[in-house]
């Protein structure tokens, strides 16, 4: 390991500034999942009180067919969108449910 590799040594200024942008990213990021998890959450309430399942599966792949769409204009891989989403609905569908059973 060569001298400028040392992790002794600083990191260049331009991965400083780089990792600085990412971990704001970072932080957007979860400020945004925090808030559509809050909309998630009175949409299970509304679906218990409705009687409604937690799953909505027509929504579910409307949503994979839209992001995915919106991943190819934003140059993602809709692969990666698709199992993102995935795994948000997954979540949120954990959450309807303890909400349909009380439990929350």
């Amino acid at each position: 390991m060569s001298d400028a590799q040392s992790p002794a040594t600083d990191p260049p200024p331009e991965l400083v500034e780089l990792r600085h942008s990412i971990d704001n990213i970072d932080a957007a990021v979860l400020h945004l999942l925090a808030e559509r998890f809050k909309c998630t959450r009175k949409v299970g309430e509304l679906k218990a009180r409705l009687g409604l399942p937690p799953a909505d599966p027509v929504r579910e792949a409307q949503q994979i067919a839209r992001l995915r769409s919106l991943a190819v204009t934003a140059d993602l891989a809709p692969e990666f969108a698709e199992k993102f989403l995935n795994f948000l609905v997954k979540e949120v569908i954990r959450h309807h449910e303890i909400i349909r059973d009380g439990q929350a």
